[in-house]
């Protein structure tokens, strides 16, 4: 255990989970991380961003899934420990999950201790990268639970074992649904809306896609606003 003194705290940099529907765009988000990264494609949909040029590219074989979660650690490790990658992309959590718990699926007769073997190792994973120091970007399927809840309300999650969720998203600082409204992309960061959601970053609640990283500044007022507060100055 390390020790910081008052206003010594370390630095760290961001982590983003994004989860949410096939065609949402979450993979092209990886678009807008600054540096050098590195994607582990768990699903191979990494078309939309083979033209950037930053990106390096790690894709699962047939052959490396029954040793899923000791291959991923030792990727993992690897590209914590390369100066060379500033942001480490993780694409399709929900996949992993799914090749994880095929291999630990059985190994105890009670299958409550193989969920808890999942769950302790995403939490692990989590943590690791959490002390990297690197930008983490990971994104998940989401379900529709189709149920309305409360005034509609908490009606999506992530496409995880919710447990193994909590675990692995709880050293992130923004977790947030991707969705398409009027053709334009949004995200939803805004845990009263009853969806699995948080933003320890700034205080937005509800972002346009493209701006997750660098929220653009507020445009000038208006000619109309700025009219309204002459007139209330001349009252």
């Amino acid at each position: 255990m390390q020790f910081f003194t008052p206003g010594n705290f370390p630095e760290h940099h961001n982590m983003y989970f994004i989860y949410g529907d096939g065609g949402t765009g979450k993979t092209s988000l990886i678009r807008l991380f600054k540096g050098n990264k590195i994607l582990f494609s768990f699903d191979m949909s990494y078309d939309v961003i083979k033209d950037t040029g930053d990106t390096t590219l790690l894709v699962l074989e047939q052959q490396d899934l029954t040793m899923v979660q000791a291959l991923v650690d030792k990727m993992v490790d690897r590209a914590i420990a390369n100066p060379d990658f500033d942001v480490i992309c993780l694409d399709n959590v929900t996949a992993l999950q799914n090749y994880v718990l095929d291999n630990i699926e059985n190994a105890a007769r009670d299958n409550r201790q193989n969920y808890n073997a999942m769950q302790k190792w995403f939490r692990d994973l989590g943590s690791r990268l959490r002390q990297s120091n690197k930008t983490v970007y990971a994104t998940a399927h989401a379900i529709d639970k189709d149920n309305g809840g409360i005034d509609g309300k908490g009606r999506y999650e992530a496409d995880m074992n919710l447990k193994t969720f909590n675990a692995f998203t709880s050293m992130f600082d923004l977790v947030g649904r991707i969705y398409v409204k009027d053709g334009k992309r949004w995200i939803d960061l805004d845990p009263e809306q009853g969806n699995h959601a948080k933003n320890r970053i700034d205080d937005r609640k509800l972002i346009k896609a493209d701006e997750l990283i660098e929220p653009k500044q507020k445009e000038n007022i208006t000619e109309q606003e700025k009219n309204k507060g002459t007139a209330k100055k001349a009252s």
